[in-house]
């Protein structure tokens, strides 16, 4: 069989079959019904196959036109959620999105973005993977993502970036020292102390190194934490301070933690931006925009107190 049946010819198929009569099938089709008996004919010809009975009576499909029929309207169907899940990815999020994310965002943000992305989205399916910002990137331009979720600025003409809010950064200390008793403080405070910071693959880690070198703060090398919950415990230990992100502060510390304190920045003036990435070839930047918006959505009302908008 060199040729194949095409969508016009099954769906005449399917009304000869639903109409029980060439006439009245010509009619909803809106053809003549020698066009239609010619198409069905061509159909045959093609599969080689008789799929009509034909004579004075109601049209009668045989037993091979029965099976050809069971696969033309699962075939129909088909087609149609094709033009349906291309008009609904036309306005809103469905379908597979990988976003790619760091370790020191993702956990304290994205499960009360996931909750309304369910509600609002049922169609979507979003595959979430944690990495360093610097392995995202790389993850990011080589397709592995689609877009990802990171600390700003993320450099590249290939790259767009959104911007989506500043988040606040703490200064943890050890409840014995002798901040912890401050509500807020300066960030010429922190002159002379010995800072914990996550290794070189973090954004901020380049961010605390440069507030350490304005602010006459030491940048400990030798003790480079893994993740924020291993800074946290090495504060608890009393091997210096951290820069704690404020979102994984309301997450994770307890406001009566018996080892660490958290304190806040007067004004918040030591922030990170926040944002989205994805490449500038993506051929349709609609769905991550309303992404942007609904991440915006959630933490101006979940969040207010945790983020600058």
């Amino acid at each position: 069989m060199s040729a194949l049946p095409t969508l016009r010819q099954l769906r005449y198929l399917i009304a000869v079959a639903e109409q029980a009569h060439f006439g009245r099938a010509a009619a909803r089709l809106g053809i003549s019904q020698p066009s239609l008996s010619l198409q069905i004919s061509n159909l045959e010809d093609v599969l080689g196959l008789r799929l009509v009975e034909r004579g004075r009576g109601p049209v009668t499909l045989t037993p091979a036109g029965r099976e050809v029929l069971g696969r033309a309207r699962r075939v129909r169907d088909e087609v149609q959620g094709i033009v349906d899940l291309a008009a609904t990815m036309g306005v809103g999020l469905v379908g597979t999105l990988r976003l790619g994310t760091t370790p020191t965002i993702g956990p304290y943000l994205l499960p009360r973005v996931v909750a309304r992305l369910h509600a609002d989205f049922p169609d979507l399916r979003l595959y979430v993977r944690e990495s360093a910002p610097r392995p995202l990137r790389d993850a990011l331009v080589a397709g592995e993502h689609d877009l990802i979720l990171t600390q700003l600025p993320e450099p590249g003409a290939d790259l767009v970036t959104h911007r989506l809010f500043r988040e606040p950064l703490t200064l943890a200390v050890p409840r014995d020292h002798p901040l912890a008793t401050e509500e807020q403080i300066e960030p010429a405070q922190i002159a002379g102390l010995s800072i914990l910071g996550l290794s070189p693959a973090y954004a901020l880690h380049d961010q605390i190194a440069g507030l350490c070198r304005d602010h006459g703060a030491e940048m400990v090398r030798d003790y480079e934490g893994t993740s924020l919950d291993a800074l946290r415990a090495m504060v608890g230990m009393g091997m210096g301070a951290a820069f704690l992100p404020r979102l994984y502060v309301a997450s994770e510390l307890a406001p009566r933690d018996e080892g660490v304190v958290a304190i806040p920045f007067r004004g918040a003036r030591v922030t990170r931006t926040l944002g989205l990435v994805w490449r500038r070839s993506a051929p349709d930047a609609a769905p991550y925009q309303k992404l942007a918006d609904i991440l915006r959505e959630v933490a101006r009302t979940r969040f207010r107190a945790e983020l600058i908008l």
